[in-house]
């Protein structure tokens, strides 16, 4: 049995194409493996609050030094943190705005890259701490990035979760739907059979 890790980012509900391949996923996944647990945060409907010096101070006093409200942040990012750590399949699903990821999903990041937790720091520098799991990226974008000096998406998320050792990882992109004419059936048809292969 695996449990499965399911983080939404996009800000749209309706019509949203990352929200779209992810139910894909859930239908195959279940079908597959019908007794696998499946976790879903939706950071679009309830997103997590960036970084600031509560969190910050949350994360650097002694357990007796934090305030009421450093201890309360620190409690929201462990949960956060415990929810990664627990998951054997992490399906990160994300639009791309400008090139890259969401605000609410790099949020999230900044919340579970963890020294200590996630990562740890040895004499030959940092090591990824979650080893053995897997990991697919599902991304909706406007036109055709793959590959390209403009796709800051795949590169930086590659390399934030091999940094915690996750290095199986499957890239799924539905790639020009802004494009008009074919360019949308075409880029949806094909994330779609790669759902369905990796499911």
């Amino acid at each position: 049995m695996s449990r499965v890790l399911i983080i939404e980012s996009s800000a749209r509900q309706q019509d949203s194409v990352s929200r779209q391949l992810t139910q894909q996923f859930i239908g195959q996944w279940q079908a597959a493996h019908p007794a696998d647990p499946i976790t879903v945060r939706d950071l679009g409907k309830d997103p997590v609050p960036h970084l600031d010096s509560t969190l910050l101070g949350g994360w650097m006093k002694a357990d007796t030094q934090r305030s009421v409200t450093e201890q309360a942040a620190l409690d929201r990012s462990n949960q956060l943190t415990d929810e990664l750590v627990a998951a054997d399949v992490l399906v990160l699903a994300a639009p791309m705005y400008n090139f890259a990821i969401p605000s609410t999903l790099k949020a999230w990041l900044d919340h579970v890259l963890r020294a200590g937790v996630t990562f740890k720091y040895g004499e030959t520098g940092p090591q990824g701490l979650l080893v053995g799991k897997r990991a697919f990226v599902l991304t909706a974008r406007g036109g055709i990035y793959a590959g390209s000096a403009l796709d800051h998406q795949e590169p930086y998320l590659r390399q934030v979760l091999g940094f915690v050792g996750i290095h199986d990882v499957t890239f799924i992109h539905a790639e020009g739907l802004n494009m008009g004419g074919d360019f949308v059936e075409k880029g949806m048809n094909q994330a779609i059979a790669k759902v369905a292969q990796v499911a």
